[in-house]
């Protein structure tokens, strides 16, 4: 297989077309949707999860067998039929139309490939074998989810939030940086873990050298003084 070369692609309001209604296109239909994509299934039968966002107006599903012509206004083209005849047909005419194309379990057939993937929160981690072997980007998935919980999505949250008064508080990239390796260094992320988001916030903020805004207790105490 060519070497790949590795993109984190915005969809969002993007036509993306999968074609296939079975267990492996509902997966494909989900994972569009999270990214905000505007799904077009087309397929004569469906999963009922497929059915009932069709229902709920959530994606379109087209009730016919995919052609070419299906191919027309779509950004990003999935072939997720049952049949590899089918599915190397319109991954062909994807390609030639200049379509991102995916043909599920068929390398060969693609000019992108799906990564396993772990999300946590704003933090998105992928592994990819280049479509060689999906068994071992599982394997390598399953540690990844072991070894990075939800934490670190809220700590990449936080570091979100604290960044415009970083910018505006820190004058050199420089400073920005030793505040940013400060706060990875310390017990944010721990605190985060256990669950203590206020305190890993404050913590996070004296590191920074940013105001620390009094907690509800404290504001409670002062109003009745």
């Amino acid at each position: 297989m060519p070497s790949v070369y590795p993109i984190s692609l915005l969809i969002e309001g993007r036509r993306c077309l999968v074609i296939g209604g079975g267990k492996v296109a509902e997966r494909k239909v989900l994972s569009l949707l999270e990214a905000g994509a505007q799904v077009r299934v087309v397929s004569p039968e469906a999963t009922r999860e497929i059915a009932d966002l069709a229902a709920a107006g959530r994606i379109e599903w087209r009730r016919a067998e995919a052609s070419e012509a299906d191919l027309a206004d779509a950004f990003l083209v999935i072939a997720a039929t049952d049949d590899a005849a089918v599915n190397a047909r319109l991954a062909a005419a994807a390609n030639a139309a200049g379509k991102l194309v995916n043909a599920v379990d068929q390398p060969a057939d693609c000019n992108f490939f799906v990564p396993a993937s772990v999300r946590r929160g704003p933090v998105l981690l992928t592994v990819s074998t280049g479509g060689g072997s999906p068994a071992l980007a599982k394997r390598l998935r399953e540690k990844l989810e072991a070894a990075f919980g939800p934490e670190y999505g809220e700590l990449a949250a936080l570091m979100e939030r604290l960044r415009p008064e970083i910018m505006a508080a820190i004058d050199t990239q420089a400073r920005r940086a030793e505040v940013w390796e400060r706060i990875l260094d310390s017990a944010v992320l721990e605190l985060l873990g256990q669950g203590n988001h206020a305190e890993a916030e404050t913590l996070a903020r004296e590191l920074a050298g940013l105001p620390v805004p009094p907690s509800p207790e404290r504001r409670g105490a002062g109003g009745e003084a």
